[in-house]
């Protein structure tokens, strides 16, 4: 590290040109093959996806995604003549648009089903293609302008499902905005300079402009959702801004401790850039292990966050350090700089309110560790009601389309409408046939279906399909119930004694097997990212107490934050000040995907902590010194940047997407916890507690694990000095 600090730092032209160079061609490159990203979505062995590809070989118009136009009038009723005249030439021309195969409208023959009692409500189905992912922007575009083109003082029309809700779920577009202002504030509290101030976010910018660019192009090769550059962008903005800000503190440190700019440079990267490296290591290898779950939405997530990583690693250890060769003494405020030269070389940790709090967590480990770990547990208490699913449309922004639609259709027919079920049946004799008939009577009857509608079967014909409406919305518990109940009881009996085979399937089913499938995944996933993070601490620090501790910390900042998330999105205290609807179920990805951001964030934090603490006890052997040292000196840093980090997501949690809104206050909320409990309070406390215990390794573990320091080699300084 030290060779490529001394290069970036001399060669700082070459560098920033350089850098400017990548991201011009990546730009020039995006403008000439532009970006595929594609929310495919596959389950493979579920019956919801058996269900899709019986469908999708037997019935191409009704294999691809179905969406609703709901009609409703505020005076009379929808068959008023001018209604019904505006509505039924809206309704021909979304028919001959792109990609729409068919329009089944309230006013045909059999569309007598699809108006509300009251007369004053109606929909019609759209049946496009393709599956939601796979048509054009513009094609959605165009039918949900042709449907709102109707809207008069008296009608209202709204559009509801997958291709619609696609449309309407842009990026946040301030949140990126929201985050630098914050981290502003912050850096220029902390540092006091302005230019001090600039080098972390011009760093963070870069880096995080670069790595959307490639992102996109990747998307190319890689099946990326359109979620993944805006959790890519969340990630990335704040460990960028982070790890450049843990760097610029140790060169400041540095310089003020005597060294010069260029010899100060040298020894952030050689000290704080390994822990740089480190840090993003851990951070990308615990976002790949989601890959381990083999769902191509969760690959479409990691490996878009993973590259944003690599490229903040990639300018906090580069782009940096050229910078801080362009500033020289300037990266210290006026008032540091008078006192610099009035009162000579001093250390900046042997002073202020981290130290005084280290000698406290020193003097008072126990009753302190009690009292965070009291904390920690109490916030995690509402996750034991943890309910993973995937939130409806009753959940979107309430000024959105989709919401309305829903909500017109709740009223008007139920919420089960919002979510019907397909039974799709392979039919082989006329035996079957007169089973799945008499299924079709039995759920008439069964608790918690509103209405059964079999599609009437074709002389030898090989599929059946059977579309329940259940009582209750896509999104609640007694849904997922009925789903269970008709897959392990209900159909089972029905199937007894013939060939007939029957699969639960429509989005609701899918949905609701994502969720299994990522809960029965979730065991494995977790102890893969730990025993990976327990790996790595263990080649890093030469201990096993230390990946121990972090293993468990992380454990209970996950616990803790997912309490908070579940009291908010689940148990509803606070989405309707967020503007997100109802309380509903956590989405079904967020554990996953929040565990690999958090347990790469965590040792982040863990290592630039420990590292300090461990540079201090390889010179000294002296526990209790390395502990409140680390920490005094690391104190600062870290919960400024954790403080950035919070404003960060947060600005994301206002965006008006639900599950957007769950990652921002799930993973502030972990930060928060992480930083200002966990690392401050409980992890220096547990050290002490500990001792000389904390740096024992086996022998034979030690000769039999390969080396990996992140503290410097020490060198003589001269090595480092002016050319």
């Amino acid at each position: 590290m030290a060779s490529l600090a001394l290069w970036c730092f001399r060669h700082r032209r070459t560098v920033v040109f350089g850098w400017l160079a990548v991201i011009a061609v990546l730009v020039g490159l995006t403008e000439s093959i532009g970006t595929a990203y594609s929310d495919s979505f596959s389950l493979p062995g579920t019956e919801s996806t058996k269900a899709l590809s019986l469908l999708s070989s037997a019935f191409p118009a009704q294999a691809g995604d179905s969406d609703t136009i709901v009609i409703h009038v505020r005076t009379g009723n929808v068959h008023d003549p001018a209604v019904q005249s505006a509505v039924s030439s809206m309704l021909g021309q979304v028919a001959t648009s792109p990609s729409v195969v068919a329009v089944a409208g309230p006013y045909a023959a059999a569309g007598a089903r699809q108006i509300s009692k009251d007369g004053r409500t109606a929909y019609a189905n759209v049946s496009f293609a393709k599956q939601a992912h796979e048509i054009p922007q513009a094609d959605v575009q165009e039918v949900i302008d042709l449907a709102q083109s109707a809207r008069s003082a008296n009608l209202d029309v709204e559009l509801g499902g997958n291709a619609i809700k696609q449309i309407e779920q842009t990026p946040p577009s301030n949140s990126t905005l929201i985050g630098l202002a914050a981290a502003a504030i912050i850096l220029f509290i902390a540092f006091g300079s302005l230019f001090a101030m600039a080098l972390p976010l011009v760093t963070a910018v870069v880096a995080l402009g670069s790595g959307l660019l490639a992102v996109g192009l990747l998307s190319h090769v890689v099946g990326i959702g359109t979620v993944g550059p805006t959790l890519a962008a969340l990630i990335g903005l704040g460990v960028g801004i982070d790890y450049a800000l843990f760097i610029v503190t140790r060169h400041r440190a540095g310089i003020l401790g005597g060294l010069t700019p260029e010899n100060a440079a040298v020894r952030a990267l050689d000290t704080s850039g390994r822990a740089v490296l480190f840090a993003g290591g851990t951070v990308c290898v615990a976002l790949l292990g989601l890959l381990v779950l083999r769902l191509s939405f969760l690959t479409g997530l990691a490996v878009p966050a993973a590259l944003t990583v690599v490229f903040t690693v990639a300018a906090a250890t580069t782009f940096l350090p050229a910078l801080l060769g362009f500033l020289g003494p300037r990266v210290l405020g006026r008032k540091e700089r008078r006192r610099l030269a009035a009162e000579g070389p001093h250390e900046p940790h042997a002073e202020g309110f981290w130290a005084r709090w280290a000698a406290l967590v020193e003097r008072r480990p126990k009753p302190l560790a009690v009292a965070a770990t009291v904390v920690m547990l109490v916030l995690m208490l509402p996750m034991l009601s943890l309910r993973l699913g995937s939130s409806d449309a009753g959940n979107d922004p309430s000024g959105s389309s989709s919401r309305k639609a829903y909500d017109l259709m709740a009223a008007g027919f139920g919420p089960g409408f919002n979510g019907p079920l397909q039974l799709v049946a392979e039919v082989k004799s006329p035996a079957d046939a007169a089973a799945l008939t008499a299924l079709a009577g039995t759920l008439r009857s069964e608790p918690g279906v509103a209405s059964v509608t079999p599609f009437p079967l074709a002389p030898g014909a090989k599929l059946g399909i059977v579309q329940v409406v259940p009582t209750t919305a896509p999104q609640d518990v007694a849904t997922s119930d009925l789903i269970q109940r008709l897959r392990n009881s209900v159909i089972p009996a029905a199937e007894q004694g013939t060939s007939l085979r029957v699969y639960v399937g429509g989005m609701t089913a899918i949905f609701d097997d994502f969720a299994n499938v990522l809960t029965s995944k979730l065991p494995l996933f977790l102890g893969v990212i730990i025993l990976l993070g327990f790996l790595l601490l263990m080649l890093a620090f030469r201990s096993i107490l230390v990946p121990a501790t972090a293993a468990l910390m992380n454990l209970l900042a996950a616990g803790a934050s997912f309490g908070v998330v579940t009291a908010v999105f689940q148990l509803g205290w606070g989405t309707d000040l967020l503007g997100l609807g109802k309380a509903g179920p956590i989405e079904a990805f967020l554990p996953v995907i929040m565990l690999a951001i958090l347990f790469g964030l965590s040792m982040d934090y863990q290592v630039f902590l420990v590292s300090r603490m461990h540079e201090k006890w390889v010179h000294t052997g002296d526990n209790r010194l390395a502990v409140s040292r680390g920490q005094a000196t690391t104190g600062k840093v870290i919960t400024a940047a954790a403080a950035i980090m919070i404003f960060v997501f947060l600005g994301f949690a206002f965006g008006a997407q639900r599950v957007i809104a769950e990652f921002g206050i799930g993973l502030s909320s972990a930060v928060l916890l992480d930083a200002f409990i966990v690392r401050t309070v409980l992890v220096p406390a547990m050290m002490h507690i500990f001792g000389d215990a904390n740096w024992w390794l086996p022998t034979w573990a030690d000769r039999l694990l390969p080396h990996l320091s992140v503290d410097p080699v020490d060198e003589p300084e001269v090595r480092f000095g002016p050319r």
